[in-house]
């Protein structure tokens, strides 16, 4: 995939996992890192418990998703708001 289509399929997938994990706000940049770092550890994830999404935009954006709600999860354990 482009460099373009990897950003906006993180951008969407950490949008997407914030919507569903009520967190602390990362704004777009963190959004959109957390989507493409989310792509890594949902891959790895998945891939542990035998699990595929599918091989399309589609099953990236989830898989990006679901590793953004682990990472947003586990940055909310670390940093505490005030």
């Amino acid at each position: 995939m482009g460099i373009i289509v990897t950003i906006i399929i993180g951008a969407v997938a950490g949008w997407l996992g914030s919507l569903i994990y009520k967190g602390s706000s990362l704004g777009i940049i963190g959004n959109i890192i957390a989507g493409i770092a989310g792509s890594f550890v949902g891959g790895w994830l998945l891939g542990i418990l035998g699990v595929s999404l599918g091989t399309g935009i589609v099953g990236a954006i989830l898989t990006g998703a679901i590793g953004a709600i682990v990472i947003l999860f586990l940055l909310n354990l670390i940093i505490k708001k005030k």
